[in-house]
């Protein structure tokens, strides 16, 4: 019988130390393999640099010129030099969730034929390569010597071109002929040319900043999902076809699996013990940092049960996601009174999921609310962390425009229902207050049933008031201990979580209630589906602070255990905004990121049907001109990516 061991991973953050196997694999891929080795090896929990299996999203670029004798050499360094640029650019602002870097590679050597284009492919198959830039300040033979057309990169990469906009070297005019040959074999590519002459011995121009970083946190979005799973815990809840899982979209679209695992494993890992107890005490007593209304009369569970149950749900729905090698441990089995178990340990690689919940388990027991709330959020018991994506309800299409945003932005993303909208005469009629210039257009109540991130309590962009770009704001969190005390602090301070209305939740949970605070910039989406086309809806805006009087009469006849958002969307009423977006959630992100969503949508081919963004932002492939700027057009000429 084959021993299972378990081998070092990531416990909560921290790496956990135990056994090690030696690999029988060949360092040389063309060696022979040590089958016999490979038979008598005992499987284990393998190691890796993160919770989540996979590529680090890696971005090339690329160096072209003029391959002619003089015309080579007088324009090399200078290329170099603007190549530099961008990769200093790039790797100073870019970062993924939780402030990793991502990779960027430069090409072996400038491209200027068919056989340095064939080096260079060489070195990027080898990487990883998930896009890549190409970078000229100077006219170069764009189809015929560049290989750019006869496969650098797999038709996968996602592909842009940077010319150089100055009198004395062509640099955009290479441009222009390179994006047409692109256009013309159907392979979409950003071109990236700013308005104004540019000054080489200056700091690239904001135009050009602003697109190539806009590009790069795309790419490194699609290079960070691709090759993930969605977990499906449950199914369907309560008929709502968002939790309708679409496998084939999941992998067509986003490049991603899916995984459905059914909650009664939930409730088996629960009645057996399967989870780490040592962390569930941490669990336990770190909820009790929150004000807690745990209701009047006969209740399902007591208090202190309530939230261990509920910190129980939370812990498995995480391993589930990534796993946890402390399951694989006979050690820590046997201290903790559960059976290890390698293969349950092991996890999804699920970068997002979705618990069904309502109805059939929230019949008979608590509510996920309190799993949702705190893994959703940027901190728990561990401390700050990376956040997850979970949907509630298993509303797997928000789950997808969820994951989008959180990769762009390195922040926690807040699920909400879009509950009402109300209208300043409306308002007035409920309460005699007169809110006509505050929010003309109304404003939209989003709340949900206690299961929105915590983070969204906080004025987060705050916390960095001297950063640019809500990315430039999460980087600096991620960095600074002393501000992610400051943000634990003030949504611990928050927050009260609350008993469920038995009404609607039997088995009993508990709501995290806040009041997010207004003047927030924030964003907010939808991915919807028409049989099977995926479409996407952007709409920015603004967090609203109401009157008290106001807010608390909402919360009174809506449902005042739950938290509570208010927003008004920009350059439209909020009727507008209920009655033309899709179903009944929707996602939303801290920051003004309609642009980098829709950048984000044409690479995936998933065209916007709802936007307010400024057309100067929007940022797509020249090939969505030859189609007259028609989103549906181009992404329907195209193709699925992952088909």
């Amino acid at each position: 019988m084959v021993r299972e061991v378990f081998c070092n991973e990531w416990v909560g953050g921290v790496p956990h130390p135990s056994w090690k196997r030696k690999n029988p694999m060949p360092a040389s891929s063309s060696s022979r393999p040590d089958f016999d080795a490979l038979a008598a090896s005992a499987r284990c929990f393998t190691s890796s640099e993160t919770p989540l299996v996979g590529h680090v999203p890696t971005l090339a670029l690329t160096p072209v010129a003029d391959g002619r004798i003089g015309a080579y050499e007088s324009n090399a360094e200078l290329t170099w030099r603007l190549v530099e640029k961008v990769h200093d650019l790039i790797t100073e602002h870019v970062r993924l969730p939780g402030g990793r870097p991502i990779r960027v590679l430069v090409a072996p050597e400038i491209v200027y034929g068919a056989r340095s284009g064939a080096i260079a492919q060489r070195y990027y198959a080898g990487q990883g390569v998930c896009g890549n830039i190409w970078i000229s300040r100077s006219w170069s033979y764009s189809d015929e010597l560049m290989s750019a057309c006869m496969g650098v990169g797999s038709s996968e990469w996602v592909q842009a071109a940077y010319g150089l906009n100055q009198t004395d070297r062509p640099g955009a005019v290479w441009l222009k002929a390179f994006t047409a040959a692109m256009d013309e074999k159907k392979r979409p590519i950003f071109s990236i040319y700013s308005p104004d002459l540019e000054d080489e011995c200056q700091p690239l121009s904001a135009f050009v900043r602003e697109r190539l970083l806009r590009f790069a946190r795309c790419a490194a979005a699609m290079g960070e999902m691709r090759g993930k799973n969605y977990l499906s815990i449950g199914s369907v809840s309560m008929g709502i076809i968002g939790s309708d899982v679409r496998r084939n979209l999941f992998q067509q679209v986003l490049g991603m699996g899916t995984v459905s695992y059914d909650m009664v494993g939930v409730q088996g890992r629960m009645e057996r013990g399967f989870f780490d107890h040592e962390e569930l005490e941490r669990a336990v007593a770190f909820m009790k940092r929150f004000e807690t209304d745990f209701g009047g009369g006969k209740r399902p569970y007591g208090n202190d049960e309530l939230v261990r149950e509920c910190c129980k749900m939370a812990l498995i729905v995480r391993d589930l996601m990534v796993g946890n090698a402390r399951l694989a441990d006979p050690k820590v089995g046997k201290a903790q009174g559960f059976q290890a178990n390698v293969e349950y340990a092991q996890g999804h690689n699920a970068i997002a999921a979705g618990t069904q919940g309502q109805r059939q388990w929230t019949d008979l027991y608590p509510n996920y609310d309190l799993v949702e709330s705190i893994l959703c959020s940027s901190f728990d018991w561990n401390g700050y962390r990376t956040p997850y994506v979970v949907a509630t309800e298993n509303d797997s299409k928000n789950a997808m425009g969820m994951l989008m945003a959180h990769l762009l932005t390195g922040l926690p993303q807040l699920f909400a229902d879009i509950r009402t909208n109300w209208t300043p005469a409306s308002i007035r009629k409920a309460t005699g207050i007169d809110v006509s210039e505050r929010v003309p257009g109304g404003i939209i109540d989003k709340r949900n049933s206690g299961a929105g991130a915590l983070d969204y309590a906080v004025d987060v962009p705050k916390l960095a008031p001297r950063a640019g770009s809500i990315q430039d704001v999460a980087a600096a969190v991620a960095a600074d201990p002393g501000l992610q005390k400051r943000l634990m602090d003030q949504a611990i301070a928050g927050t009260k979580y609350m008993a469920a209305v038995l009404e609607y939740f039997p088995g009993d949970g508990l709501s995290s209630h806040y009041r997010t605070p207004g003047g927030i910039p924030m964003t907010s989406y939808r991915c919807n589906v028409v049989d099977n086309l995926l479409t996407c809806s952007v709409v920015e805006g603004e967090t609203v602070d109401l009157p008290r009087k106001v807010a608390d009469h909402i919360s009174s006849v809506t449902d005042k255990t739950w938290p509570e958002t208010y927003w008004a969307p920009r350059g439209m009423t909020s009727f507008e905004y209920m009655n033309r977006i899709g179903p009944n959630h929707d996602g939303n992100s801290f920051g003004l990121i309609g642009a980098d969503m829709i950048t984000l949508c044409s690479m995936l081919r998933v065209p916007v049907d709802m936007h307010n963004v400024a057309a100067e932002h929007i940022f797509r492939p020249t090939l969505w001109d030859r189609f007259g700027g028609d989103d549906f057009r181009a992404c329907a000429a195209l193709g699925p990516l992952y088909a």
